[in-house]
């Protein structure tokens, strides 16, 4: 059963499909220009607002989290999809180590590894599960692995990285790749920074060094690009942003920036929605500018509400995961979502291996209405199944035309999530940070 649409005052199948269907063969040939025989991210997320009269990537993780609510049958399409990825990478890689996140207590995380090591494995590799990289627990002095209960009453055996490391140092171990799937928002580990084998996605481009700015500037480029294809404006596949740097968010003055920067954006937004007679009232995301896991996300409607901003909600906006200062902030268009799936509000999360779409899920939210952040307390996820022939009843079924458009604008953020690594990796080199 499809999703429904929570309002009917805008209908963005009708305005802008045909365009983008009348001219398929010429995007995915103006994609594949991008792609090739490109490194792209080895995997990535991709999170997508579809407000009926227009639509836009929002996020795009490069370390995605979510395989669990991923549909069996694009669990199956990874398999494929993975080895060749992995082979591309390292020719005769036999042996991989894929590191995890240290926050093993969430059981939910857990189902995900467990089925990112399943997929690698079914794909014909060996792996180990490893992670404490900061945090060292009692255990690890006495014992090589844990074994942890997932969210769904599976086993995942988690190794110690210390003892992996000391394995590799004495040759009673050996990989041949490490897969991450931690985003090092604290940084690079020592252990990691010299590590000999190769390691994907690149450790440059963690949440230590990302800005979802710079991932944003190079979407815009190319949404420039595919909206002359298509003789669209732009503006109806892309968000409208800024960046405020040095920002303390209990300091009067700094919310003032904010809330001038905000103010900005919110004329520019409603001069669009001027253009195209949209009725609505124009709001915004302020987002840390690096980081996860939905921290350091605020919707504003008015930018005075920034000046007023209570204690709770400055707090929310002072950190981030791991405890990080928030002090770089992208202050972004909102998009409201139209859809809505068992009366819960819900947006689209697309899931990728080098750019090969293998479905995704709805992120619903009891708690929170369309134009807020559905990435927080109260969400859940409803896997999504776009091919009703092939995959039977695996999942909520969706327009087959409207999936194609967030399939295209995922690949478009594949492409740029390449272009940011390429630009991290080449920083890093030039400050003599890698190898």
């Amino acid at each position: 059963m499809p999703p429904t649409k929570t309002t009917k005052s805008y209908n963005f199948d009708f305005c802008c499909l045909e365009e983008v269907k009348t001219r398929q063969e010429k995007i995915h040939a103006w994609l594949r220009t991008y792609e090739g025989s490109k490194e792209l991210p080895l995997y990535s997320s991709v999170d997508i607002r579809d407000a009926g009269f227009k639509l836009a990537v929002v996020d795009t993780n490069i370390f995605p989290g979510g395989f669990n609510n991923v549909c069996e049958h694009g669990l199956a399409d990874a398999v494929g999809l993975m080895r060749q990825a992995i082979l591309k990478r390292v020719p005769k890689c036999e042996q991989i180590l894929i590191v995890a996140e240290e926050h093993t207590r969430n059981t939910w995380y857990l189902e995900n590894i467990r089925i990112l090591q399943q997929i690698i494995e079914q794909a014909g590799f060996k792996t180990k599960i490893a992670t404490f990289l900061s945090i060292q627990p009692a255990f690890c002095e006495s014992a090589k692995a844990v074994e942890l209960e997932t969210a769904t009453g599976q086993t995942v055996k988690i190794h110690c990285f210390k003892r992996i490391l000391e394995n590799l140092e004495a040759d009673r171990e050996d990989f041949d790749l490490i897969i991450m799937n931690n985003d090092l928002t604290t940084g690079i580990p020592e252990i990691l920074k010299n590590s000999k084998i190769p390691i994907y996605p690149s450790i440059q481009a963690g949440w230590h060094s990302r800005l979802k700015s710079h991932h944003f500037r190079h979407t815009q480029d190319l949404i420039q690009e595919f909206a002359k294809i298509v003789e669209l404006d732009p503006w109806l596949f892309s968000c409208a942003y800024t960046v405020v740097d040095n920002v303390n968010v209990n300091e009067e003055s700094d919310r003032k920036r904010l809330s001038e920067a905000t103010a900005s954006i919110l004329e520019n937004v409603r001069k669009k929605y001027q253009e195209h007679k949209i009725i609505e009232k124009p709001f915004v995301f302020l987002k840390a500018d690096s980081g996860t896991y939905g921290m350091g996300v605020f919707p504003v409607e008015d930018a005075k509400d920034i000046l007023t901003m209570n204690r709770k909600a400055r707090n929310n906006l002072y950190k981030g995961k791991g405890g990080q200062v928030i002090s770089r902030f992208l202050v972004q268009e909102g998009v409201p979502t139209i859809y809505n799936i068992d009366e819960k509000v819900s947006e689209v999360v697309i899931y990728q291996i080098e750019n090969n779409v293998i479905g995704g899920f709805y992120r619903t939210n009891t708690e929170k209405t369309s134009r807020e952040n559905l990435n927080s307390q109260g969400m859940g996820f409803k896997k999504m199944c776009p091919h009703l022939k092939k995959y039977g009843e695996c999942g909520i079924h969706h327009d087959l035309n409207i999936f194609d458009v967030y399939r295209i604008l995922a690949r478009i953020a594949g492409i740029a999530a390449h272009r940011e690594i390429i630009q991290l990796e080449a920083q890093n080199k030039m400050l003599g940070e890698m190898p």
